[in-house]
């Protein structure tokens, strides 16, 4: 059983909703706080829809990252990873790679503490195996738009080998970063750290075919966040890819990106919903 944090973290901003704690709040986790209980339901209200999103995002993460796995990587780092819940990365890629290695990234400080409570418990259990266990996982809080302070990091450098493969998972993360913080400059910076036949994975909210009430409504509850909402373009969300290999987000399909629900599913029509919609994404080789 993972602990509970002991502490609020110093810095913790606990008047304002946080992306982390209103996406764990979606999922149906217990680490939020009330503001960001009405944050959710007031975009619940606008977007009925986006619980599903919520969890179409999830499950593209947790099946974006095993399939990295099952390419023969086995280190990750998470970016924007957000609190614990069912189904993390690290529970997700060692089925896979046992040997797996992850660090955990997000700007969230709540996030940080809880992940430590998440670490110390896979440490004790000993799945993280011996000797060494330590070493296996991590966390930072740290802001993806400080790209040097994260790769530069001990936290990363102890963790993750620079000339190996590695697992990239930018999940629902660059909607927060508006236009004039270069996010498509960011992106690249961080696919570039990485050693060849690395993978990214990469997933964003659109407003595409989208009511544009609906859209404001959403946008609006995180004008008083911790952080903005930035919605993009199907055509703006591939700019992230530019220069990689996007590979086929399922049997039968073109490299491409796709709707988040849609990517790795068995049952395509089935998988297809109103809530996916809302989110593109893709997983493509770095060269």
């Amino acid at each position: 059983m993972v602990k509970a944090a002991p502490r609020l973290p110093e810095g913790l901003d606990v008047r304002r909703p946080s992306p982390a704690r209103v996406y764990d709040y979606m999922l149906g986790g217990v680490h939020h706080f009330e503001v960001d209980a009405l944050a959710a339901e007031r975009i619940l209200k606008v977007v009925p829809e986006i619980r599903d999103c919520a969890w179409s995002n999830r499950g593209f993460h947790q099946r974006a990252a095993a399939w990295i796995a099952q390419q023969g990587v086995r280190q990750f780092l998470d970016i924007g990873s957000g609190l614990p819940t069912i189904g993390n990365t690290y529970d997700v890629v060692r089925k896979v790679r046992p040997d797996a290695r992850v660090v955990y990234v997000d700007i969230d400080p709540l996030v940080e503490l809880h992940n430590e409570a998440v670490i110390e418990a896979v440490i004790e259990s000993g799945d993280a195996g011996a000797p060494g266990a330590a070493g296996k996982v991590s966390v930072l809080c740290a802001d993806l738009r400080e790209p040097d302070s994260i790769l530069g990091h001990p936290a990363v450098r102890e963790v993750l080998d620079p000339a190996e493969p590695t697992g990239l998972l930018m999940t629902a993360v660059m909607m927060f970063v508006a236009d004039s913080r270069e996010p498509w400059d960011l992106v690249s910076r961080y696919a570039s750290a990485v050693g060849p036949g690395s993978y990214l994975s990469l997933s964003h909210l659109t407003d595409d075919a989208k009511p544009p009430a609906a859209v404001e409504g959403f946008r609006r509850v995180f004008d008083q966040a911790t952080e903005r909402m930035h919605f993009r373009s199907k055509a703006a969300i591939a700019r992230f890819f530019d220069g990689l290999e996007i590979v086929p987000p399922y049997d039968g399909a073109a490299p491409a990106i796709t709707y988040s629900g849609l990517w790795g599913a068995e049952d395509v029509a089935l998988a297809d919903s109103d809530g996916s919609r809302w989110l593109y994404c893709a997983v493509a080789r770095i060269p």
